[in-house]
Order: structure tokens, then sequence, then C-alpha cells
């Protein structure tokens, strides 16, 4: 019989695959890992924005749901605007090009989709 274990969701990211088995994989630095199927993650920023200069996901829109803090979301459909989340969530359409920006410590929960993606590098 497998033994249920407890996951440490401030160390681990949820990773659910396309025939719906799960597995736990260790946060690391820079932009996440990408995966064929879904990846759930509740994650802090505190002062540091992500850990990219903007991404994209070109098959699959994207969920962020802010628990507690403050972000700003820039999109290209946005232009000059941008959306402030705190308490709320917002989703990011599939193929735009977007950025996450912390203007106060924020605990999120993202739920990203796909193995395949975008990354812009940060600007030096």
């Amino acid at each position: 019989m497998v033994k249920i274990e407890p996951i440490d969701v401030r160390e681990y990211a949820l990773d659910i695959y396309r025939d719906f088995t799960l597995s736990a994989r260790k946060n690391e630095p820079g932009a996440p890992k990408r995966i064929d199927g879904v990846t759930v993650a509740i994650v802090t920023m505190t002062t540091e924005n992500a850990p990219h200069g903007g991404e994209m996901h070109p098959h699959s829109d994207e969920l962020l749901c802010v628990v507690s803090g403050k972000l700003r979301i820039a999109g290209d459909s946005l232009e000059e605007e941008t959306i402030l989340l705190s308490d709320r969530a917002c989703i990011r359409p599939k193929g735009e090009w977007h950025g996450v920006y912390v203007l106060d410590k924020t605990q999120m929960v993202h739920i990203t989709p796909g193995a395949s993606g975008e990354d812009r590098p940060l600007a030096p």
C-alpha cells in the first residue's frame, strides 16, 4: 500500500500530468520548469518580481490567484494599463505575453499549463 505523505507547499510545486497522475517537485530559482500537463504552486513573492522578463503560454490560459498581498500584472492586450491584484484572481489568455510585478509581499496560487511556452530574459 502507498503511504500518504504531507507536502510542504512552500517548497514544492505540484505537477498534474495528462494521465492525471501527480508528483511534487522542489521549487528552484529561475523560470519554472514546463511539463506536459499542469503545474499548481503556492508561492510567496517578497520584493523580487517574477524570475523572467515576461512569459507566454501558446496553447492554454494561466490562472493567478492572489491570496494576500498585491501584484501588478502587465500584458500586451493591456497596452498602457495594468491590472492590480489584491485578494483577486485573473486569467492570463493563451498567446499573450505578460509580466508579474510585486507591489507588496504576496502569496499567490498559480495554475500554469503546458509543456510549451516562452520566457523573456530579465533586463540587466
